[in-house]
């Protein structure tokens, strides 16, 4: 009789390993897409067309200076922790094309770039 009775426990301690890995699984599954579904919200509303931040550079921690294209005029502004300050405005012949029409780097790119340095060292 002890023998039945230690064998149906394990056989309720696997079913409830079980269970409970499905509805980590589960839960996993609903964060991983609602989490892309607010992301794609998101984006849709943050989209403009009109401004754009071609570049930016750190000077300190919290202060940048940054390019920034609004219609067709380029701002030079100072963004501090508490302030946005325009320094001046500048020409497009003046910028580097580059710069401003350069595509954008996706993660897997980045990514693919931080692997090929691991590797030559």
């Amino acid at each position: 009789m002890n023998i039945a009775l230690s064998q149906s426990s394990r056989f309720e301690s696997i079913w409830q390993l079980f269970s409970i890995s499905i509805v980590f699984i589960i839960v996993l599954g609903l964060a991983y897409y609602s989490t892309k579904w607010i992301a794609a919200i998101q984006k849709k509303q943050v989209y403009n067309k009109n401004i754009e931040v071609v570049e930016t550079f750190k000077v300190t921690t919290n202060k940048y200076i940054q390019i920034v294209r609004t219609g067709e005029k380029y701002l030079v502004i100072a963004v501090s922790k508490d302030t946005i300050t325009m320094l001046t405005e500048i020409d497009k012949d003046q910028l580097e094309i580059g710069n401003i029409e350069g595509q954008k780097e996706n993660f897997s790119d980045i990514l693919n770039k931080i692997k090929e340095l691991k590797h030559k060292k």
